[in-house]
C-alpha cells in the first residue's frame, strides 16, 4: 500500500475512530461524568508525554545526532510549537470567556467542568440569546460561537496528527514502514478526548445520536494534521527534526497546558496524579513490544 495512504487511514481510525468510541461511550454515561473523564484526561496525559519524550524528540535528535545544531534546533522549535498552540489557546480564551456568566476574577483560567474543556458553554450562552430573540445578529453569533468551539477541538485535534505524520516520515526515513505504536497511543489519547465533547453536547439539550457524530467528526482535523507532518517530515532530514520537534512541543502544551490542569480541577484529588502515572507505564508498554 502507497504510505501516504497508509498513514491517512490508520490516521483516520485513531482520529475520528478513537473520538467516536470516546464521543459514544460519553452519551451513554452522561451523568456523573465529571471524575471518570478527569481520569481518562490525565490517564491520555500520561501516555502523550510519554511518546513526546521517548519515540518524537528522541527521533528528532536521532537525525544528527553529533550535532550541536540540530539540538538547538530540536529545543527552539518545540518552544515554537508550544508557543503556537499556547497563543491560539489564549486567543480563544479570551474571545469566550467574557461572554459567560459565570466567569469572574475568582474563577480558574482553564476549564474546570466538561463544558467548558471544548467551550460548549460559550456556545450555549449565544443559544439562548438566539432562541430569546430570533434576530439576525444573534443568529451569526450562534454561527461564530459554533466555530469557535470546532476550532478550540481542532487546536487538539491537528497536532495529534502531526505526530502520527511526523513519526510515520521519521520511521520511512530509517528504512521501515511506519510502527503502529504511535497511532494506537493517539486513539487511546482520543477516546477521554471524545467523551469531553460528547458529554456536554447531549447534556446542553444535543440528541445522543447528533453528539455521538459530531464528536466523531471532530476528530477529522487530525487527519490534516498527519498530511502535513508527514510530508513536512518527508521532505529531508532537517524537515523531518522540524515536523517532529514542532507536534512534540504542540503536544506537550496540550498535555501541560489543557489535559492535566483540566483533569485536576474536575477533580481536586490525588487521583488523576496517578492515572497520569498509568498512562505514562501503559505508553511505555506499548512503544517497547
Amino acid at each position: 500500500m502507497d504510505p501516504f495512504l497508509y498513514v491517512v487511514i490508520v490516521t483516520a481510525i485513531a482520529g475520528v475512530g478513537g473520538t467516536g468510541i470516546g464521543g459514544l461511550i460519553g452519551v451513554l454515561f452522561t451523568r456523573n461524568s465529571e471524575k471518570l473523564v478527569s481520569l481518562l484526561l490525565s490517564f491520555a496525559g500520561g501516555v502523550m508525554l510519554c511518546i513526546v519524550c521517548l519515540d518524537l524528540l528522541s527521533d528528532a535528535l536521532g537525525q544528527a545526532p553529533d550535532s550541536v545544531g540540530n539540538v538547538f534546533l530540536v529545543i527552539g522549535m518545540t518552544a515554537v510549537g508550544f508557543g503556537v498552540i499556547y497563543l491560539l489557546n489564549a486567543l480563544i480564551d479570551k474571545k469566550t470567556n467574557p461572554e459567560v456568566k459565570h466567569i469572574d476574577k475568582q474563577h480558574p483560567k482553564t476549564a474546570d467542568q466538561l463544558s467548558e474543556l471544548i467551550h460548549s458553554d460559550h456556545y450555549e450562552e449565544h443559544k439562548k440569546e438566539y432562541e430569546e430573540n430570533k434576530q439576525q445578529k444573534s443568529r451569526r453569533k450562534l454561527f461564530l460561537a459554533g466555530l469557535v468551539m470546532a476550532f478550540a477541538i481542532a487546536l487538539h485535534n491537528f497536532p495529534e496528527g502531526m505526530v502520527i505524520g511526523a513519526s510515520y516520515a521519521s520511521d520511512l526515513a530509517n528504512g521501515g514502514i511506519g510502527s503502529l505504536a504511535v497511532a494506537i497511543v493517539i486513539g487511546l489519547h482520543n477516546v477521554p478526548e471524545g467523551m469531553s465533547v460528547a458529554v456536554p453536547l447531549a447534556a446542553g439539550g444535543m440528541k445522543k445520536a447528533e453528539a455521538a457524530f459530531l464528536t466523531a467528526v471532530t476528530g477529522a482535523p487530525t487527519i490534516i494534521g498527519a498530511i502535513v507532518g508527514y510530508f513536512l517530515g518527508a521532505l529531508s532530514p532537517v524537515s523531518l527534526t522540524i515536523s517532529l520537534s514542532f507536534a512534540s512541543g504542540a503536544m506537550l502544551y496540550v498535555v501541560f497546558g489543557e489535559l492535566l490542569p483540566e483533569s485536576i480541577l474536575m477533580w481536586r484529588s490525588k487521583a488523576p496524579a496517578v492515572a497520569m502515572l498509568a498512562g505514562l507505564l501503559v505508553g511505555v508498554l506499548i512503544l517497547f513490544l
